[in-house]
């Protein structure tokens, strides 16, 4: 018997038999599409996060109190940075151009009868230049207002929208903490940052919210949440990191023992979130990989069935010149047809939900070739290989002994 002819055997038999051979596939359609989905959603996280710190611009660095392992162990989060700490870098890191010291906390924000709990920001006037932010109208913070303690106020462009609606938000006045700010400007939408919406914020002066919003927090000075730092160039960003770090072991007099702060560039952090990220797609492709072997199992256990429903068919097969190898064949093509379909079918439903995923969120979700590639010829050979079995207990059938069953 030829390969065509054993092929088109295979199809009959599986067709005389849809919703058998349907159930059959499941489990293989249900793991290529999963993990063709996983990898595909955990790749676009990868890329968003890419994205996001790229928009910071490729010099940013941040100094955060603590170090990594302080900051992991405990919800206290440590009190050693201090707006000293963030003019001594301006002043004597000569790689540095611009620094950006950042206090961060969570206000009801209030206008008449309109209330939002959101990010309020103590900034400076290098915020706009460090973060890469644009006032779309009205102005930023100034040196004045730092220095005069000002309560004045600029607005995210969703923030205004929740308290003012409509009406024009400027020269308007918004309560912090029953503390009255002026509305002097407004800032031009910049969207999420890793799961933060920077338009849902309120920015006012450094000095004004650590005096009169938060109050003196540290024996060392006026506490910064971190500071953001560019540097001149791309090429001098370790000598920055570099200069930085000694010189807040000199302010800190940090001498053999650990540092209280850390300093990292964007190639750092996405470093970190890149092997976070890949790690948990990994996992989620390894765990809805699991359902390609619970299908493999079930082609298996289909097949063994099989045998023994058409062990008539065998002995008269047998018994006319059907050789072992004949049927050994027949049975593996049926077995390697059944795992072939779920894996197209599985592949056109996963690319669907990545294509979804993709168009109805954030996340850039794109199809992965390679993920294709991999589901298609795991769940091939998972059908290849959960039909052996079947196949050499059909093919060892002794032909007399099946003719005596009919």
């Amino acid at each position: 018997m030829d390969l065509a002819e054993s092929l088109s055997m295979a199809v009959k038999t599986l067709t005389a038999n849809k919703l058998r051979s349907t159930l059959t596939m499941l489990g293989i359609i249900i793991g290529n599409a999963s993990v063709i989905s996983m990898i595909g959603v955990g790749q676009g996280a990868q890329r968003l996060a890419s994205e996001q710190f790229e928009s910071l611009g490729p010099n940013v660095l941040f100094i955060v109190p603590g170090t990594r392992e302080a900051r992991r162990t405990t919800f206290d989060i440590p009190k050693t940075l201090v707006l000293d700490d963030a003019e001594a870098i301006a002043q004597q890191v000569p790689s540095i151009e611009a620094v950006a010291p950042q206090i961060s906390s969570q206000y009801l924000i209030s206008y008449r009868g309109n209330n939002a709990s959101s990010t309020t920001i103590g900034a400076t006037p290098s915020f706009l230049v460090v973060r890469s932010f644009v006032v779309e109208k009205g102005r930023f913070i100034t040196d004045d207002d730092l220095k005069r303690t000002t309560r004045v106020a600029a607005l995210g462009a969703e923030l205004a929208q929740k308290l003012f609606g409509n009406e024009d938000p400027l020269g308007k006045q918004v309560r912090v903490r029953n503390v009255s700010f002026e509305v002097v400007g407004i800032m031009k939408e910049k969207g999420s940052f890793l799961g933060q919406n920077q338009d849902d914020a309120i920015y006012l002066p450094l000095t004004t919210m650590a005096n009169q919003l938060i109050g003196r927090t540290s024996p060392y000075g006026t506490e910064v949440s971190f500071i953001a730092v560019s540097a001149k160039n791309e090429g001098s960003i370790n000598a920055a990191k570099f200069q930085t770090e000694n010189l807040l072991r000199l302010r800190h007099n940090i001498t053999d023992q650990g540092d209280d702060f850390a300093v990292d560039t964007q190639k750092d952090i996405l470093s970190l979130v890149g092997t976070i990220t890949g790690a948990l797609t990994l996992m989620l492709a390894a765990i809805a990989a699991i359902s390609l072997l619970v299908g493999g199992i079930g082609i298996m256990n289909i097949m063994l069935v099989s045998v023994s429903e058409r062990t008539q068919e065998i002995g008269l097969r047998k018994a006319i010149g059907a050789t072992r190898q004949d049927i050994l064949v027949q049975f593996i093509i049926e077995a390697v047809i059944l795992s072939a379909a779920g894996g197209a079918l599985g592949t056109a439903l996963g690319v669907s939900g990545v294509l979804l995923v993709g168009a109805f969120s954030p996340l850039k979700a794109t199809v992965s070739p390679a993920a294709i590639i991999m589901a298609v010829s795991v769940s091939g050979g998972i059908g290849l290989g959960f039909g052996v079995l079947p196949a050499r207990q059909a093919a060892k059938l002794d032909p007399i002994v099946a003719l005596r069953s009919i």
